[in-house]
């Protein structure tokens, strides 16, 4: 197991990325104490948040980290329990990092519906409409395959009567997609509760449209760089 005091450069730095996500997730309100979990991939050492400890109590030298199979590599804290969902996105995307939270509106979506409806058009940055993966015991391999199930071709899902998992490229990445789905259930939420209405939804040619807009969106590798060439210059 590596030394607690001389993880490698990458590590450190992955480590206080997860801290400092984990966090975020706290002051934003998408969990309550503990209650979420984040990690982030790094070669084949999977560093993730440990189990009932207080993230504003992780140090830089508190880092917890398993490799592809959960067995622990790094740290002497326990692992979170929700580690088997964590291992299950990275043995089967190419994702580098997963946020779960218990954000309150999107794990109230997941007790009315298969999945969420297309309220908005970032759905289409999930991959489409955000499915429920059916209920199973917190921690355990069934919750891990029902997961998948429900991600396939997907960035993100609700996990039913428990709350959201998303993946990402990034932690930030990562974070702000777990923002995002939580905002559009909270907005799918306050739509159908208009009495005597129902909420608009997009169709899938709409959201296919939006999917390929946004693949151009952001600053990219174009105008952003000439614009910051022209600063420069």
């Amino acid at each position: 197991m590596e030394s607690l005091h001389s993880p490698s450069a990458p590590l450190v730095e992955a480590w206080a990325d997860v801290v400092a996500t984990a966090r975020r997730t706290v002051a934003d309100g998408l969990v309550v104490g503990t209650s979420g979990n984040v990690s982030a991939r790094v070669g084949d050492t999977v560093l993730v948040t440990p189990t009932g400890v207080p993230y504003d109590r992780l140090a830089p030298d508190d880092p917890v980290g398993v490799d592809l199979s959960g067995r622990q590599v790094l740290g002497e804290l326990k692992p979170t329990s929700e580690l088997p969902m964590h291992l299950a996105v990275y043995r089967n995307t190419g994702a580098a990092a997963v946020v779960h939270t218990h954000a309150v509106h999107a794990t109230a979506v997941s007790t009315l519906v298969p999945e969420l409806p297309p309220i908005h058009y970032m759905t289409a940055a999930l991959g489409g409409p955000v499915r429920v993966a059916r209920y199973a015991l917190y921690g355990s391999d069934e919750l891990a395959e029902n997961m998948l199930r429900a991600l396939r071709d997907r960035s993100g899902c609700l996990l039913q009567n428990h709350g959201t998992v998303v993946h990402g490229d990034s932690l930030d990445e990562a974070y702000d997609r777990t923002a995002q789905l939580e905002w559009m259930c909270r907005l799918w939420l306050a739509a159908r509760a208009v009495p005597g209405r129902e909420p608009s939804l997009l169709s899938p040619d709409q959201l296919a449209e939006v999917a390929e807009k946004l693949r151009g969106y952001g600053q990219g590798d174009g105008e952003g760089n000439r614009r910051r060439d022209g600063e420069r210059s």
